[in-house]
């Protein structure tokens, strides 16, 4: 694809869809709850960056933002769903974005546990992303990714086929992954757990960030305690955010209720 054909609007085929089933509308809700959520936090970036989720019962399909929407304008009925070929599924107004398609396409065909892929240009992220050695050990937080996180080198605009098997390699079967001199991308079971393993990076990002800008010297913990914090964080069978998610829904609730519509 050369600079001069370049067109952010993934250009893509339309099939018919078979309906709104409950399960599909309950995903549809959570989803739009998220992307509620991430512009409370600030982390958006206009129009752009992305999380979607598997549509429950419908193998090779996902719902995600429509191209042209803030995040504080989605709601349960305007996602998108489209599949694997990016095609969109259904009856909608609306274009999705051609690096959301690439990058949640790959994660998703590649990793049956990762229901819901968060993709954010959240500035923190960014900012530890920029330096040479990515996360450090340095907060309770970011022993959260000792040894989860993976790093993706910048190759442009994530628009090729080539770059897709990269990024897959790059994630392995880890949680997060910050890519360099770009942003952040996170995988959950549920919506609940991208979001809240999302907000748990943002603030180690945030964390080693103010460190580092006071110029003290820095404490490090030793890798058994990083290890064994690590085990105990992530001890829990139950996926992380399953506890926080009905307290951050009823918070939304009392902010934007539209989001369910």
């Amino acid at each position: 694809m050369t600079t001069e054909s370049l067109s952010l609007a993934h250009a893509a085929g339309r099939v018919a869809g078979d309906g709104i089933s409950d399960a599909e509308w309950q995903a549809r809700v959570d989803l739009a709850a998220c992307y509620r959520l991430v512009a409370e936090r600030g982390w958006g970036d206009l129009i752009y960056t992305h999380i979607s989720l598997a549509v429950p019962g419908e193998p090779g399909r996902f719902l995600i933002n429509p191209f042209g929407l803030m995040f504080d304008e989605v709601t349960a009925s305007n996602l998108v769903k489209i599949d694997l070929a990016g095609n969109i599924v259904g009856d909608t107004p609306f274009e999705v974005n051609a690096t959301g398609f690439v990058i949640h396409g790959a994660v998703h065909a590649a990793r049956d546990d990762a229901q819901c892929v968060m993709h954010l240009h959240n500035e923190a992220a960014i900012a530890v992303a920029m330096q040479k050695d990515g996360l450090l050990p340095l907060s309770q937080h970011a022993l959260r990714f000792y040894g989860d996180l993976g790093y993706h080198r910048y190759e442009g605009l994530a628009l090729t086929e080539s770059e897709k098997a990269r990024l897959i390699e790059n994630l392995g079967q880890r949680k997060a992954m910050l890519l360099s001199n770009h942003g952040s991308l996170v995988t959950g079971r549920t919506v609940a757990e991208a979001f809240c393993i999302m907000d748990m990076l943002d603030k180690a990002c945030r964390m080693q960030l103010l460190a580092q800008a006071s110029g003290a010297e820095l404490i490090f913990p030793t890798p058994e305690v990083c290890e064994l914090t690590f085990r105990q964080l992530t001890a829990d069978p139950l996926p992380e955010g399953e506890r926080e998610w009905p307290a951050l829904l009823r918070r939304l609730d009392r902010l934007c209720p539209d989001y369910k519509h």
